[in-house]
């Protein structure tokens, strides 16, 4: 019996041959082959990779996988021919078209045309691998050479910063933490904004910290939305406010005996959206950064 990743892999195969697919143009990503089949991720993976492995697709940063095998740019005299450089960008491309569970070591040496082991020795395993991903994705938005002398400004400066790179990855919120945080030069040149900011209030160590954590945790906190929402628009064909407007009956309805929802009169219309959440939360989550340094600052006077 034909193993369901290998009936995908013949189906696009055929659609290449014949021509419906030609070079260069895109094939269906992995979400988009979940859906299509009813399969797990990991067998839609799989069924690109085998398709990438026989040199037929290959990814292509920003659009997504394509008809046609990866071309690598020649290596200059003296130099490796692979760079951890070019695997961390490849890496990076094809967790955007696909994700970061997507990700394999196996998928991007068979994109960059080398042997799974000499990828190991370039970058290590895995967890090394996505590490700089992230530290080369956080570093691709650089905090701004004059930065602001204002404690506020500055914080925002670095929290819009952070979000840009959220919003260029999707993957990217998934793969930091803030119990255990990764020690990346991106990561922490970011807290060392925060830590200065508010030092200049004369706080302790402790209340400094958690004010760092605090900004951190609420820029990543509202970027996990991102991937979930595109995902959700991807599968249900709607977005954000037109999926509400179907939910209007059913809502009104479970919310009618509910005085705050009542109060917002039978009219309101609420438009969703991502950017204007995170820069109205930002405002509040700095105003209570104020009112909780100022008195200390007014102590120490």
């Amino acid at each position: 019996m034909t193993a369901p990743y290998q009936q995908i892999a013949a189906a696009l195969r055929l659609r290449i041959s014949t021509g419906e697919l030609g070079r260069g143009e895109r094939v269906p990503s992995t979400r988009e082959l979940m859906r299509e089949y009813g399969v797990a991720m990991a067998t839609a993976t799989k069924a690109l990779t085998t398709l990438q492995a026989e040199g037929l697709v290959h990814a292509r940063p920003g659009v997504g996988t394509v008809v046609g095998p990866a071309r690598r740019t020649a290596a200059r005299a003296g130099e490796p021919a692979l760079s951890r450089d070019e695997v961390v960008r490849v890496a990076i491309a094809l967790a955007d078209t696909e994700g970061l569970a997507a990700l394999s070591m196996r998928r991007i040496a068979s994109e960059l045309g080398v042997s799974t082991m000499g990828l190991y020795r370039h970058v290590g395993g895995k967890d090394a691998l996505v590490l700089q991903m992230v530290d080369r994705a956080l570093a691709d938005f650089p905090l701004p050479a004059d930065e602001p002398a204002d404690w506020r400004a500055a914080i925002e400066a670095a929290a819009r910063l952070q979000w840009s790179a959220y919003r260029r990855h999707l993957w990217l919120a998934g793969a930091v933490t803030i119990g255990r945080p990764q020690l990346l030069p991106s990561l922490l040149s970011h807290t060392d904004v925060v830590l200065r900011a508010v030092g200049g209030f004369g706080v302790d160590p402790s209340t400094a910290m958690y004010a760092a954590i605090t900004v951190f945790g609420y820029v990543r906190g509202v970027a996990l939305n991102l991937e979930a929402e595109a995902l959700a628009e991807q599968d249900t064909g709607m977005t954000a406010d037109e999926w509400a407007g179907e939910q209007a009956e059913r809502l009104a309805v479970l919310a009618g005996g509910l005085a705050g929802f009542r109060a917002l009169g039978e009219e309101f219309d609420f438009d969703f959206d991502l950017d204007q959440l995170f820069e109205f939360g930002l405002q509040l989550v700095l105003d209570g950064l104020g009112a909780r340094l100022e008195p200390v600052r007014a102590r120490l006077r």
